[in-house]
C-alpha cells in the first residue's frame, strides 16, 4: 500500500537490467516503483521480487511503441496513485551494432525511433498530469548513451546513435517546456553496462549504470534540468 507523503517512480522496460536495478535503488531508498513492461510476466516477476522483500512495487503493462497502451498504462496508474515523482524513461531497442549507415536499412531505423524517440515522448505527455502532481516537484530522466553524443560520435550504430542523439534533443525541449512547472529533465549516459543490450563483455555493472539516473531521482538539485549526464557529471552534448 501507497502511504502518504511516499514518492513514486514509473521506470520503463524495468523488468531487466538497467530499469530492473533502478527500480531495486529506488525501492531501497523507499520510493513506491511502478515496473513498466512490455512483458507482463516478466514484469511481474520483477515486482512479486521487491514485494517480498519488502518494498512498495506493481507491474503495469507498457508499450512505448504503442499509443493505445501508454495510454492505458497512465489510466491503471491514475488508480493506485494520486501524483508522480519521477518518470524514468528507460525503454529502448539497439538492433544495428555492426552496420553502418552506408547500408541502414529504413524499417530498423523507424523502429529504433519509434521506441527511443517517439516511445519517451508520449510517455511524457501522457503522464504529465500526474508529474504536475508532485509536491517535491516532479523529474524526467530519459536514459541515453554516449553513442549519442555528437562531440565524438563516429560510425557505432547508426540508427542507435541517432535515437539517442534525438532523445537528448527531445530532453533539451521538454526541459524547456516545463521549466515554469518545477518538472526537472535531464538525460543520463550510463555507460557499457553488462545486459542483454550491453553484453557480458561490457565494463559496468547495472549497479554503477543505474547510480547516476537514482541519483537524479532522488538526490540531486531539483534547479539541475536540461542536461547530459555521466557519473554524476555534466558531460557534452
Amino acid at each position: 500500500m501507497i502511504t502518504n507523503n511516499q514518492r513514486i517512480a514509473l521506470i520503463t522496460g524495468a523488468n531487466k537490467g538497467i530499469g530492473k536495478e533502478i527500480a531495486r535503488q529506488l525501492a531501497e531508498r523507499g520510493f513506491a516503483v511502478f515496473i513498466g513492461s512490455r512483458d507482463m510476466a516478466k514484469g511481474r516477476e520483477v515486482s512479486e521480487e521487491l514485494c517480498q522483500a519488502g518494498y512498495e512495487a506493481t507491474c503495469i503493462q507498457l508499450d512505448v511503441t504503442d499509443p493505445v497502451s501508454i495510454r492505458t498504462a497512465c489510466g491503471t496508474f491514475s488508480q493506485k496513485a494520486d501524483h508522480l515523482d519521477v518518470l524514468i524513461n528507460n525503454a529502448g531497442i539497439l538492433e544495428d551494432h555492426g552496420e553502418t549507415i552506408l547500408k541502414l536499412n529504413a524499417e530498423m531505423l523507424d523502429r529504433t525511433l519509434k521506441a527511443n524517440v517517439n516511445g519517451p515522448i508520449m510517455v511524457i505527455q501522457d503522464f504529465l498530469e500526474h508529474l504536475q502532481k508532485s509536491e517535491s516537484g516532479g523529474r524526467i530522466i530519459n536514459v541515453s548513451s554516449g553513442a549519442g553524443a555528437l562531440t565524438d560520435m563516429t560510425t557505432y550504430a547508426p540508427a542507435y546513435s541517432i535515437s539517442k542523439t534525438a532523445l537528448n534533443a527531445v530532453t533539451k525541449q521538454f526541459a524547456g517546456a516545463l521549466a515554469e512547472q518545477n518538472i526537472a529533465v535531464n538525460c543520463v549516459d550510463p555507460g557499457w553496462v553488462r545486459t542483454d543490450m550491453g553484453g557480458p563483455n561490457a565494463s559496468r555493472s547495472v549497479e554503477k549504470g543505474a547510480e547516476t539516473i537514482v541519483w537524479l531521482a532522488a538526490d540531486a538539485p531539483q534547479s539541475e534540468t536540461g542536461k547530459f549526464w555521466h557519473d554524476k557529471q555534466e558531460v557534452d552534448w
